[in-house]
């Protein structure tokens, strides 16, 4: 029983659950406590996220800048280009299906006019820094380390990089349940719970259609491009899916990404060097998601959004979440930020994405590492034509 762990995902799954039923039931006076939490919450979140993108993108960058060689600079552009490829389609597709699914402005005006309980008091935590600041140094201070090969800067950075990790691992994540319970509990008292739940389910059946679709998609053009059946080596990569649906984690299922890869007749130097670089840079599966779960809440609020600035959208949360694999929720916690300054996301958006994201964590997961297989296949055939 000691080795049984109740992860992150249940947790949250409770935590909804308990918000919608003790909702009906739930004196105002102990609502506005949860209210009181969530706001103090919302402001040490604030807080921390330009301090967690600066914390985890300068490593990233500055390790990756301190590699070279034609291979990284062929996988770098192949899983970033995949990356963005993904955020397009997630795109596209939920311009076409979502306003049809999703509806419900009647609802959401009614939503609109009904009373909000406050909390009893609130707190201010300033940031440091915006969100862009926070990007903008992040790029130059990793590029930098990268450029002159700092060993004082770059240790510095993997230190605070600790520091940040330890936080959202012994601070955010713990408390992200309650913080959620809090936000499900306000939506019941004031009636938005039932549509929002309606679009919750709606949304993980097309993202996990997308998933399949996509996956079938990359290995097609890897196919074509390494001259082997793209469903003969899917069924290969089933195995690193499965395991990633167990572990969700991209790092601890790489020694089954990279058997099965090797399985599929990469080279062992090629796939030993893209399965390890790809389980951190390449997050297409992530990248689904985030732009799904994103363009939904938007269509459903009535807010305003277009091509022109999800593509912008997209490119910056590329880049964001590279260091995200190795921080439990890392990816969505990397996007906050970025949702807030790019789509003006509120708090309570945010938590709508954490709970959306993580409740499809395993399968985003999963897409990702089972794709590295695909972009193993192309950089070896470009490497056998050197």
């Amino acid at each position: 029983m000691k080795n049984i762990k109740f992860g992150l995902l249940p947790r949250i799954l409770l935590a909804i659950a308990l918000g919608v039923a003790t909702g009906f039931v739930m004196p105002q006076g102990i609502t506005r406590i949860f209210l009181t939490f969530n706001g103090i919450f919302n402001q040490l979140l604030g807080f921390a996220i330009p301090l967690i993108i600066v914390g985890m993108v300068i490593p990233a960058i500055s390790d990756l800048g301190r590699s070279a060689g034609r291979m990284l600079l062929l996988t770098v552009a192949l899983a970033y280009g995949a990356t963005l490829v993904a955020g397009g389609l997630s795109y596209l597709t939920g311009v076409m299906t979502f306003p049809a699914l999703i509806g419900g402005e009647g609802e959401a005006a009614q939503v609109a006019e009904s009373v909000k309980l406050t909390p009893y008091f609130s707190l201010t935590i300033p940031p440091v820094m915006d969100v862009m600041t926070a990007l903008v140094m992040a790029f130059l201070l990793g590029l930098g380390i990268a450029y002159i090969k700092g060993d004082v800067l770059r240790r510095a950075a993997t230190e605070f990089k600790d520091i940040i990790s330890n936080f959202i691992e012994k601070v955010i994540i713990p408390l992200l349940p309650l913080y959620i319970y809090g936000i499900f509990l306000d939506m019941t008292v004031t009636g938005e719970v039932g549509h929002i739940l309606n679009v919750f389910i709606k949304i993980i059946g097309i993202i996990f259609l997308l998933h399949i679709v996509w996956l079938i998609g990359l290995y097609c053009v890897a196919g074509a491009i390494g001259g082997r059946n793209p469903l003969k080596m899917l069924s290969t990569m089933m195995p690193a899916y499965f395991t990633a649906l167990g572990t969700q984690s991209s790092a601890a299922t790489i020694p089954v990404t990279l058997k099965q890869t090797q399985k599929m007749g990469v080279s062992d130097d090629v796939a030993g060097f893209v399965i390890p670089l790809c389980a951190t840079i390449h997050l297409s599966g992530s990248m689904l998601k985030i732009v799904a779960c994103s363009l939904a809440l938007m269509i459903m609020q009535g807010m305003e959004y277009d091509f022109a600035l999800f593509a912008g959208f997209v490119c910056m949360l590329g880049v964001t979440m590279v260091a995200a694999p190795g921080v439990p929720g890392g990816a969505i916690m990397a996007a906050l930020g970025v949702l807030a300054s790019m789509l003006g996301f509120t708090a309570e958006d945010q938590a709508l994405m954490i709970s959306l994201y993580v409740a499809m964590d395993s399968f985003g997961t999963a897409c990702n590492v089972t794709g590295d297989g695909a972009l193993a296949i192309i950089v070896d055939k470009f490497n056998k034509k050197r």
